[in-house]
């Protein structure tokens, strides 16, 4: 579902993707280690804490990073734990697209690996799986 543009000098829409976290910090700065990791090819965006700033989760704030984080190749959503998962699954059921998934995957490295397959013009199907599969990568 990605698009490649041959006209305008090769542009690839990249899929987006969207940190959902209880933690602001924790989130934003997942988010900064993927631009660095990607050259900031990847549209991410954060859903990190509450309205009002505090440890949680939003609803409002997840589909406005949707919005954010979407640039026509689908949008990948990694939540942290619990409430986020449930959150995250209230706004996609209400979103009702089919370019829109939640990844059940290890926050950092399901997003490091989803980041850096995104940016390489990856459909969002290649870059889900590549999420999951972070599940099983040993760390030595």
């Amino acid at each position: 579902m990605s698009a490649i543009d041959g006209g305008s000098g090769g542009s690839i829409t990249p899929v987006g993707i969207v940190l959902v976290s209880h933690s602001p910090e924790l989130a934003s700065g997942l988010r900064d280690l993927l631009a660095q990791l990607c050259a900031g090819l990847v549209p991410v965006a954060v859903a990190g804490g509450t309205d009002d700033g505090r440890l949680g989760t939003s609803y409002a704030l997840i589909a406005g990073a949707v919005a954010e984080a979407d640039r026509g190749a689908g949008v990948l959503v990694l939540p942290d734990l619990g409430s986020s998962v449930l959150t995250a699954r209230m706004v996609l059921e209400d979103l009702e697209r089919q370019d829109v998934v939640l990844a059940d995957a290890p926050f950092v490295e399901g997003a490091v690996a989803a980041a850096v397959l995104a940016s390489t013009g990856a459909a969002l199907a290649e870059v889900l799986a590549t999420a999951l599969d972070a599940r099983l990568m040993p760390k030595f």
